[in-house]
C-alpha cells in the first residue's frame, strides 16, 4: 500500500452513498480497509459489482452478521483495525451484537465512526431520509432552482456525499489524531444532516453581514446575477460564467465587446434582468467551443458546462489527471495529492466476498472463518 494513509487498518460495514465514498476514500488514501458484505444477491438498484467505483481499491467479505460466526468475525478483524465504519440506522450495529461497547472492548483503541441521516440522537434519528431530505431540513435545498419553479436537488453531490461521506472522513482522521496523544479511540457521531448544515456556514454569515437577501432571486450565488450563472449558446450546449470580482468582470463585459464602463454598478441586483436578457442574446449567437476559443484571451472565469463524458477528454484535465483508467475503466482519481506519499492507482471495485481471505491472512485472522 502507499499514501499517508498506508498502514492503518479499516473495516467496513458495506452500506450506500457516503458509506462506501468514505470507505473509498481511505483505501484511495492508502488505508488497508475490509469491506464486510452481508449475503445479497444483487448490487442496489442492479448492475454489475465490479463497475461500482466507489467500492474500488478494497477486497471483501461476505458474512451473515447475525450468525456467532459471523459475529465472532468482525469482532475479531475489528479487534486488529484503527477505524471502523458503518451506516447502519441507529441501534442496528447494537441489535447484531456489534456497536461499540464490545468493539471498544476487544479494541480500545479503535475509532467508531458512525455515518447516519439524522445523527444517533435525536426526534428524527430513526426516520428515513435522502439527500434531498437532510438538505432540505438545513435551508440548502431552499436556495438552489429557478427563482419561478421548485427547488432542484444537486443531485446527491451535497448531504450525501459533501456533508456525509467526506465528513465521516474528517471525523475519522480526526480522532485517529487525537489518539496519537490519548492512546484512546471513541466513537464519531458523523449526520448529514449535520454536514449539510455546516456546508452552510458562508450563506449564515452573509445573511448576519446583510450580504445575502432571504429565499431565491437577488443574490450573488443563486443564479440571479448576469455575471455568475449559465448561458445557452448557438449549438444548445452552455458556458458557466463567475465573474464576481470587479477585474473579471471587465474582463467579461470587454470578451462580449461591450465597455465596462457602461456596466461599473454592477452589484446592484436592480439591473440584473435586463443584463441577463442582453448576455442571454449575445451567448446566443455564437456555439460553446467558439466562445471558449474567443474567451481563451480573457481572465474572465468563463468555462464551458461539460458533461462527465466531456470531462474526461477536456485537454485541461486530462494534463491534470483528474481521471484515471483501472482495469480499462476511466474513473475520478484520488485526491487530495501528496508530494511525499502519494496515493497509487486503486485497484479494481469486486463482487461481495472476494478477496477478502487475504486480508484477514495479512491482519492474522484466519481465512476459514470467512466466507
Amino acid at each position: 500500500m502507499s499514501g499517508p494513509l498506508a498502514g492503518i487498518r479499516v473495516v467496513e460495514f458495506a452500506g450506500l452513498g457516503p458509506t462506501p465514498f468514505a470507505a473509498m476514500m481511505l483505501a484511495d488514501l492508502g488505508a488497508e480497509v475490509l469491506r464486510i458484505d452481508r449475503h445479497r444477491a444483487e448490487a442496489f438498484g442492479g448492475g454489475d459489482e465490479r463497475d461500482d467505483f466507489l467500492n474500488r481499491g478494497r477486497p471483501s467479505i461476505a458474512t451473515d452478521l447475525k450468525s456467532a460466526e459471523g459475529k465472532a468475525l468482525a469482532i475479531t478483524a475489528a479487534s486488529r483495525a484503527d477505524i471502523l465504519i458503518e451506516g447502519f440506522r441507529p441501534g442496528v450495529m447494537e441489535r447484531l451484537g456489534l456497536g461499540p461497547d464490545p468493539m471498544l472492548a476487544a479494541n480500545p483503541r479503535l475509532i467508531y465512526a458512525r455515518m447516519t441521516g439524522w445523527g444517533q440522537s435525536g426526534p428524527m434519528t430513526h426516520k428515513a431520509g435522502h439527500d434531498i431530505n437532510y438538505l432540505s431540513m438545513t435551508g440548502g435545498l431552499s436556495l438552489i432552482g429557478p427563482f419561478d419553479g421548485p427547488p432542484v436537488p444537486p443531485i446527491n453531490y451535497v448531504a450525501n456525499f459533501g456533508g456525509g461521506g467526506m465528513l465521516l472522513v474528517v471525523g475519522a482522521l480526526a480522532a485517529l489524531v487525537e489518539r496519537g496523544v490519548s492512546g484512546r479511540g471513541q466513537i464519531v457521531d458523523a449526520a448529514m444532516v449535520d454536514g449539510a448544515s455546516l456546508l452552510a456556514t458562508q450563506i449564515f454569515a452573509w445573511t448576519a453581514m446583510g450580504r445575502w437577501r432571504p429565499g431565491r432571486g437577488g443574490n450573488l450565488l443563486d443564479g440571479s446575477a448576469y455575471f455568475y450563472r449559465c448561458y445557452r449558446t448557438a449549438d444548445d450546449k452552455f458556458v458557466a460564467v463567475g465573474a464576481l470580482e470587479p477585474q473579471f468582470h471587465a474582463e467579461l463585459i470587454r470578451g462580449v465587446g461591450l465597455d465596462p464602463a457602461d456596466f461599473a454598478d454592477h452589484l446592484d441586483p436592480a439591473c440584473w434582468p435586463h443584463r441577463n436578457a442582453q448576455l442571454e442574446a449575445i451567448f446566443a449567437t455564437r456555439d460553446r467551443a467558439a466562445w471558449i476559443a474567443h474567451f481563451a484571451a480573457f481572465d474572465a472565469c468563463l468555462s464551458p458546462v461539460l458533461s462527465p463524458e466531456e470531462a474526461t477528454r477536456h485537454p485541461a484535465n486530462v494534463a491534470r489527471g483528474v481521471h484515471v483508467t483501472v482495469a480499462g475503466a476511466l474513473q475520478p482519481a484520488p485526491a487530495p495529492r501528496f508530494d511525499r506519499t502519494p496515493s497509487a492507482l486503486p485497484t479494481p471495485p469486486v463482487r461481495s466476498g472476494e478477496g477478502g481471505a487475504e486480508r484477514l491472512r495479512a491482519w492474522g485472522i484466519a481465512p476459514a472463518k470467512s466466507r
